[in-house]
């Protein structure tokens, strides 16, 4: 049995979510999961599998969202119903509304993405690994792509991007370090004009998206321990 199951990453008073819906159904039945579902029938295409799972249990209109392929999972015993192959997608933006749930499930929510990987809430299936693959993909691609300034709206200021670095990768990094990096990465922003944002302090520089989508030198993220104890813990 072919399956799909989406990782749908966002931002959210900054700090990172992901979508999860209650199951309606057993197996797992009142369980949290990701979004997802077998394909209808032989002929139906993945990708269009995962937007019509998305609309079906929580509602989202999905046909904008871009996904992309994650990865593959098909362990024996994943699914107590058979043998099930999933190929799960990942799609990071801002701005996601909130959810609703749809005719498959019995509720749907953005969690703290922090808390499912701390393995305080217990998900279906291998859902926590795809989390995890997920998180650690968008936590990559921030590395060494532009994605970043997907989440800062039109302008932002430096403090807005390291924000948004600080939120994926789950870390706190230094200002002035920071700052440092970007500017030293060709096209990564560029000045929005002389308007400045206006903070508590003295007025902050104002930037927006630059053309570089491959940056080099990449933004290395800082090596640090990592609390994640994962599902059986």
């Amino acid at each position: 049995m072919l399956a799909v199951d989406l990782v749908i990453l966002t931002l959210r008073e900054w700090r990172l979510h992901v979508l999860l819906v209650e199951r309606g159904v057993e197996p797992f039945k009142g369980a949290l999961a990701l979004p997802g579902g077998f394909l209808q029938h032989a002929e139906e295409d993945l990708t269009a599998a995962a937007h019509r799972e998305l609309a079906e249990e929580a509602a989202m209109n999905v046909e904008t969202l871009h996904l992309e392929h994650l990865g593959v999972y098909g362990t024996p015993g994943r699914d107590p119903r058979g043998r099930v192959v999933s190929v799960a997608y990942l799609a990071i933006a801002p701005g996601l509304p909130e959810p609703t749930a749809g005719t498959d499930a019995a509720g749907a929510r953005w969690q703290r993405v922090d808390q499912v990987l701390s393995g305080d809430l217990k998900l279906a299936f291998d859902h926590w690994q795809i989390v995890w693959d997920g998180v650690e993909s968008a936590r990559a691609k921030l590395e060494r792509s532009a994605l970043a300034t997907a989440f800062c709206g039109p302008t932002f200021t430096i403090s807005d991007l390291q924000q948004v670095y600080e939120a994926v990768w789950g870390i706190s990094l230094d200002p002035r370090n920071f700052y440092r990096k970007v500017q030293k990465t060709s096209g990564f922003i560029v000045a929005a004009g002389p308007e400045r944002k206006v903070t508590t302090g003295r007025p902050a520089r104002l930037f927006r998206a630059g053309p570089c989508k491959v940056l080099n030198p990449p933004m290395v993220r800082p090596v640090e321990p990592s609390n994640a104890k994962g599902p059986e813990e």
